[in-house]
């Protein structure tokens, strides 16, 4: 889904969905409307972590549609996704193994680490 979508398309397509207004959403998130206009309309790169996160509220998204805005948002701006730029920034260890990974991981690597970190989650 990343690969053909952008930022701007995946929020008009979840607000026209919820049926709210642009101007609401612009009035919402604390934008002007032209501004937000010219998200949706692709003509901005994607933006800051309070107008994703105030937008993810206002649309009542799940996680699945929340994770994906962060994502597209990291991806329109070729970066990581701004929900996890600061965890990243903030933790020597997490630059080092994504070092380490981005030239040895495998996709089995990744997964074994992703099971194991979701089976932590759901422990008690």
């Amino acid at each position: 889904m990343l690969d053909k979508q952008a930022f701007g398309t995946f929020l008009k397509s979840k607000r026209k969905e919820r049926k709210i207004l642009v101007r609401d959403m612009a009035e919402g998130i604390g934008v002007s409307f032209g501004y937000y206009c010219d998200i949706e309309s692709v003509r901005r790169t994607p933006v800051d972590l309070h107008f994703i996160s105030t937008a993810i509220k206002l649309l009542n998204l799940s996680d699945e549609d929340g994770q994906t805005l962060y994502d597209l948002a990291g991806k329109g701006r070729t970066m990581a996704p701004p929900d996890l730029t600061a965890y990243i920034n903030e933790n020597k260890i997490v630059r080092d193994v994504l070092r380490i990974a981005k030239d040895n991981a495998t996709d089995e690597d990744w997964q074994i680490l992703f099971n194991d970190l979701s089976n932590k989650k759901k422990a008690p």
